[in-house]
């Protein structure tokens, strides 16, 4: 029988960007929060002088272990699902902080057209153009209702940037002025120019400049060292919940963190959540948690596979459309960039997560898409995000993988390759979803998270007219010899390509089609939230972060206001 502790207030499940932020808004206004993590405590000092590109770049440190929980993947539903033994496409974090200790930093609004997609996509072009299959909706929300929320993640994280000339309408500045223009960048935004678009600085977490947040917490300039993406910062000059949110939850002292606490259910009767239960991983004790509000705030995979474990809402059936959990899985189109190999020389050892220029040109509906065979776009970048010497090592195509004339490009091309990428959105279908494995289980006997996903016609269109863009700006940047993407095969679950998985526990503005209301509130359970990247009806052509953090600001004021009046909120 499981030990059952006293009741809290809420009850987080999941401590990262999205439990950090709701853990600090709710403790600022006198809620009790216990915050259950699975992974280990993490802290900034673990990293001091840690510049070890083999144990957390290709060893995966910081990264779920895959031999005790892991995923299982199809293309479609005529093939039998197979576990992920090894990481390849994308990357599950774990411990405190989530993947917001590892990522870049780049970050991030959706734009106005995203939060609206179908209604904008049928008035401007017809229903006509939305393929067979394809299930985007709007999100019962708009970016003006958003923008607010946007606006008190940026503070908070210090983000530096400046204002893309064709993203959304902002009501502030970024608090903090952009990355340092370096060479390559400016060669990136010059080109860009005279090809009539419309480059800017990418919008980093890396801070630009010594940072002091509205809560008072205070965060040194970025040291350009480049080990960002799956390193935690030595430096605290990436935001990151560790250094940013959860220290002010902690000072309230009404924050209690328990790692190493596994939750597999969210207990509930009569309609309401009553608490979770989870696993003490270090002793194998079973442990209730009861709570007046539950929150999920884990990983997009864990967020659906715990409802649907606990019976929560109704699983989404692919045949006949219905249900709702587990509905719109979308992954992003990484694959439409392009590399050049140029005959200057570049320092490209250093840099950022987020030191980059970018522009959207390409990106959303920001161009007439009458033509052509796909809807959305995507944004296209370069960045410097510093080439570490283990895994970088790119040659011209048609280059031998071993031998003189592999190892004459290696070296002529060594710091001479600058690539210009492009990140493409991802539509949901019908086929496109996530269920439970019927055959595959976990440590504790519980069934693993399926994917069934592939890549469509529109991401194959999506994918050659951007990595043409990127072409065609490498080419103008004075390019040698460039390789372009020619045709998108089969979605690869081997490749890294990212990790911004999307969907599962959709938002919307009807319980019909979306498992919670646009304050992250489950529709069939009033006193359950839910908040990650599992709310996107679709991905867009941008990493996630800034819109998780957006939503989950405003989530924590949904939930206050449950707190106070009950119900569902409108």
């Amino acid at each position: 029988m499981a030990k059952k502790l006293p009741k809290t207030d809420v009850v987080i499940v999941g401590v990262g960007w999205g439990g950090g932020i709701i853990a600090s808004e709710l403790t600022k206004q006198g809620l009790n929060v216990v915050g259950l993590e699975r992974g280990r405590e993490r802290k900034t000092e673990d990293y001091f002088m840690v510049h070890d590109e083999l144990r957390y770049a290709l060893r995966y440190d910081l990264m779920q272990d895959l031999s005790k929980e892991t995923i299982t993947f199809r293309g479609n539903e005529k093939i039998r699902a197979l576990p992920m033994r090894q990481y390849g496409s994308f990357l599950i974090g774990d411990g405190l902080g989530g993947a917001g200790v590892h990522w870049n930093g780049q970050t991030y609004r959706f734009l106005p057209y995203d939060f609206e997609i179908l209604s904008q996509t049928i008035e401007r072009y017809g229903k006509d153009k939305i393929p067979e299959g394809m299930t985007i909706q709007d999100w019962g929300i708009t970016y003006d209702e958003l923008e607010p929320y946007f606006d008190k993640f940026e503070q908070m994280a210090g983000i530096s940037g400046e204002p893309s000339p064709l993203g959304a309408a902002r009501s502030a500045d970024y608090p903090t002025p952009p990355m340092k223009m370096t060479p390559q960048l400016q060669l990136f935004t010059d080109a860009a120019k005279r090809l009539n678009l419309h480059p800017y600085s990418m919008p980093s977490a890396n801070l630009s400049e010594n940072y002091t947040n509205p809560d008072g917490i205070a965060r040194i300039a970025c040291q350009y060292c480049g080990y960002c993406e799956r390193f935690g910062c030595e430096y605290g000059a990436k935001a990151d919940p560790v250094v940013t949110v959860i220290p002010v939850a902690k000072q309230t002292g009404k924050f209690e963190i328990r790692t190493h606490s596994n939750v597999r259910r969210v207990l509930h009767t009569d309609g309401k959540a009553t608490g979770v239960l989870y696993t003490d991983v270090t002793t194998g004790e079973e442990i209730e948690q009861p709570a007046d509000i539950v929150v999920l705030t884990s990983y997009v995979f864990n967020n659906t596979r715990l409802l649907l474990l606990s019976g929560i809402g109704k699983p989404y059936d692919p045949q006949s459309g219905s249900g709702v959990i587990g509905k719109n899985y979308a992954y992003q189109v990484v694959k439409g960039g392009a590399t050049g190999f140029f005959e200057e020389q570049f320092n490209s050892y250093a840099g950022a997560g987020a030191l980059g220029a970018t522009l959207d040109d390409y990106n959303g509906d920001n161009f007439d898409h009458s033509e052509l065979g796909f809807i959305h776009g995507g944004s296209i970048s370069t960045s410097m995000t510093g080439k570490r010497p283990i895994q970088n090592n790119t040659v011209p195509g048609g280059t031998p993988t071993w031998g003189a004339q592999f190892k004459s490009n290696s070296l002529k091309y060594a710091n001479s390759v600058l690539s210009v990428g492009s990140q493409g959105s991802s539509m949901p279908y019908r086929h496109h979803f996530l269920d439970l494995d019927p055959a595959y289980k976990d440590v504790f006997g519980d069934p693993l998270m399926r994917i069934t996903f592939d890549f469509e016609e529109q991401d194959r269109q999506l994918a050659l007219h951007l990595s043409g863009k990127c072409a065609e700006i490498l080419k103008e940047m004075g390019a040698g010899t460039v390789d372009q993407l020619t045709e998108l095969g089969p979605y690869d679950i081997v490749t890294y390509q990212s990790t911004h998985n999307t969907g599962g526990v959709i938002m919307g503005a009807s319980p019909e089609d979306s498992a919670i209301n646009n304050y992250s509130q489950v529709w069939d359970m009033d006193n359950l939230f839910v908040v990650g990247a599992s709310a996107f009806p679709h991905n867009s052509g941008y990493n996630p972060t800034g819109t998780v953090g957006a939503l989950a600001y405003r989530a924590a004021e949904g939930i206050l206001a449950y707190r106070d009046k009950g119900g569902l909120l409108v």
